[in-house]
C-alpha cells in the first residue's frame, strides 16, 4: 500500500469514527430520570431499564475506537514520512492514543458489566453503583487529560514536521485547551449527571469528552485525505 492510500484510508477512518460518534450520541440523550448515585435500588432499576441502550453505546464504541486506532497509525506514518527526525513525536501520539483507547475499553467493559449485573436475578445494587462510579473519571477527567495531551502533541508534530498546515496545529491546541478546562471538574462537589461541571456532569462527560476531539479528527482527517503528493518530498522542498 502506497503512502497516499494509507493517508486516505486513515483519514477516512478518522471521519468514520466521528460519524459513528454522532450516531451514538443521541442514545445518551434518551436516558431520562437518572436517580443519582446514592440509591442503589433505583440505580439497579434504571440500569435494567436502559440496558439495551447502554450495550448499544458500548458496541458503537468498539467501532469508534477501532477506527481511531487506524487513524492514529496513519497519522504516525504521515509524520514519519514527512520528517524521520520527528518520528518519535508520531510514535508518542500513537502511544498516548492507545492509552486513551485502552482506558475507554476498560470503562465500557465496566459499564456493560453494570447491565449484566442489573439483569441478573437478585442484582446487587451496591456493586452496580461501585462499577458505575468507577467509570466517571475514566470517561471524564482522566480521558480529557489524555485527549488534551494527544491533540497538543499531534498539533506540534504536524507543525514541526511540516506534514500539515500551520493552522491545523492551532486547531489541535485550542481543542486541547477545551479538554483541559474540564479536567478540574474532578475536584468540584459530588457526581451529578444532571449538572454541568462536576466529576460526572454532562459538561466533562458529554460535551468535552466528545466534541473537541471530533473537531480535531475531522480537521486532520480531511487534510490527510487531501494529501496529493508524497509528504517527504514536499517537506524536503520546504526546507
Amino acid at each position: 500500500m502506497d503512502d497516499q492510500r494509507i493517508y486516505r484510508w486513515s483519514g477516512a477512518c478518522g471521519l468514520g469514527a466521528i460519524a459513528v460518534f454522532f450516531i451514538e450520541f443521541p442514545f445518551y440523550l434518551v436516558r431520562a430520570g437518572f436517580p443519582g448515585v446514592t440509591d442503589s435500588v433505583k440505580i439497579t432499576d434504571f440500569t435494567a431499564t436502559y440496558g439495551t441502550n447502554v450495550m448499544t453505546c458500548v458496541f458503537f464504541d468498539f467501532i469508534i475506537l477501532t477506527l481511531v486506532m487506524i487513524f492514529l497509525a496513519g497519522f504516525r506514518h504521515l509524520i514519519r514520512q514527512a520528517d524521520e527526525q520527528h518520528e518519535w513525536l508520531g510514535t508518542l501520539v500513537f502511544g498516548v492514543g492507545l492509552v486513551y483507547v485502552t482506558l475507554t475499553f476498560i470503562a465500557d467493559s465496566m459499564q456493560a458489566a453494570t447491565v449484566v449485573d442489573a439483569r441478573t436475578i437478585s442484582a446487587n445494587g451496591v456493586i452496580i453503583r461501585a462499577m458505575l462510579e468507577s467509570t466517571f473519571l475514566m470517561y471524564g477527567s482522566v480521558a480529557l487529560f489524555l485527549m488534551a495531551v494527544l491533540m497538543a502533541l499531534a498539533g506540534y508534530a504536524g507543525l514541526a514536521s511540516r506534514a500539515l498546515p500551520r493552522w491545523s496545529a492551532w486547531v489541535g491546541y485550542v481543542c486541547a485547551l477545551g479538554c483541559l478546562a474540564f479536567v478540574p471538574s474532578m475536584f468540584v462537589g459530588s457526581p451529578d449527571l444532571m449538572h454541568f461541571y462536576n466529576p460526572a456532569g454532562w459538561g466533562p462527560e458529554a460535551i468535552a469528552s466528545g466534541f473537541p476531539l471530533a473537531v480535531w479528527m475531522i480537521t486532520v482527517g480531511v487534510l490527510m485525505i487531501r494529501v496529493r503528493k508524497p509528504v517527504a518530498a514536499r517537506a524536503a522542498v520546504a526546507v
